[in-house]
């Protein structure tokens, strides 16, 4: 019973997510490649939508994270984002020249080679929770920008964001060229299987496998933005006040929730206990209050658990873990976790073997810069 009911489900995602990129599709074969002027007002569309709700949106995503800075959400995703529809308004109407390209003439004596950019169609997008909407609207410029539409799949974990932009979007864009899709299970996989004109991807590499092989049956281009293992390396000549300036300030930013923070840092062994001195003093000028509304909470009691879960695993297992918050525990209330440093973890801990995404930095020393290498 409950596998016919399973079916059911996903056989009503698919019909109706076929119905959205048809809609999409009509639309598209009727104005195939819009004008400049056509450009240039949905780009301006997608910025004053930012401009007008912002207030709204900071909120939408605070609500989804149960506490997100809100200064941060303004600089990394709202000022952010319009910023990239300036840049782009201003150099639009050269991105869309026909460009000359060489010629053989031996080969092909007489003729003429030209470029000329036309839109793709009609893009998916499946968006996640870190930074729900720079990761939506910075691709989203580039989409119209180009001529195309969109369909957004948001995250199981932005649903307040992923339903206020489906309340304000269409007094700025008809649904036949801009909808956002929310995720209520089983929607991922089948919005995947769509015969896009090109898909763009942003998460984990196993939900990226799962997308990729889904999309292959359409043969749909697809772009995907993997997490991974971002190491730092300190020379012993370089000054560790700023490489820890540099490093704690990004992984505190979103509680360490981003693809890029630095996953784990090698420092000489000449330089290791200055290395920590120096982390400690950052965070008790920077955020020394995790309870702070500056201080971001991880996204969802999962994620808390398995963040929890690796610095027990580590300490079990022989690493001497940090505290750079001194007093303060974590919280599984309002999840938040304090900044930690990890030293000495060992190649069986699982802090090493997949991407932390949170505030917790395994630190490395070492002698030789082949060790380094050798490791990386």
């Amino acid at each position: 019973m409950n596998n016919e009911s399973d079916f059911s489900n996903s056989e009503i995602i698919a019909t109706t997510l076929n119905s959205s990129l048809e809609n999409q599709r009509i639309a598209q074969h009727k104005n195939p490649i819009p004008n400049f002027q056509q450009r240039k007002s949905d780009l301006l569309n997608l910025k004053k939508m930012l401009n007008d709700h912002k207030t709204e949106i900071v909120a939408a995503i605070s609500q989804d994270y149960g506490n997100r800075s809100h200064h941060e959400t303004l600089l990394l995703e709202v000022f952010s984002s319009i910023d990239g529809i300036n840049h782009s308004l201003k150099h639009l109407k050269k991105w869309m020249k026909v460009q000359r390209r060489h010629v053989d003439f031996i080969v092909y004596p007489g003729a003429k080679n030209r470029v000329i950019p036309q839109p793709m169609g009609v893009i998916g997008m499946i968006v996640p929770w870190n930074f729900p909407i720079n990761l939506s609207f910075v691709p989203l410029t580039s989409i119209f920008a180009a001529g195309n539409s969109a369909m957004v799949k948001m995250s199981e974990n932005s649903i307040a964001l992923t339903r206020l932009m489906q309340k304000i979007s269409p007094d700025y864009f008809p649904k036949e060229k801009l909808e956002w899709i929310e995720e209520t299970g089983g929607v991922g996989i089948e919005f995947s299987k769509l015969p896009f004109d090109k898909i763009l991807f942003t998460g984990s590499g196993d939900t990226g496998r799962a997308v990729m092989k889904a999309a292959s049956k359409n043969l749909t281009p697809v772009i995907l933005e993997l997490g991974g293992k971002s190491p730092a390396i300190i020379d012993p000549e370089y000054s560790i006040d700023k490489a820890v300036k540099r490093i704690m300030y990004v992984k505190q930013l979103n509680a360490g929730q981003i693809c890029t923070a630095v996953d784990y840092v090698f420092v000489h062994e000449s330089k290791l206990d200055l290395f920590v001195e120096k982390a400690k003093h950052y965070v008790d000028k920077h955020c020394p209050d995790i309870e702070s509304v500056d201080y971001t909470s991880i996204i969802d009691d999962v994620s808390y658990k398995r963040l929890e879960a690796s610095l027990i695993d580590a300490e079990a297992k022989g690493a001497t873990l940090i505290n750079l918050s001194g007093r303060q525990a974590s919280n599984p209330d309002t999840r938040k976790i304090p900044l930690y440093l990890v030293l000495n973890p060992s190649a069986d801990m699982d802090i090493l073997n997949r991407e932390i995404f949170g505030p917790i930095l395994p630190v490395i020393s070492y002698k030789k810069t082949e060790e380094v290498v050798n490791y990386v």
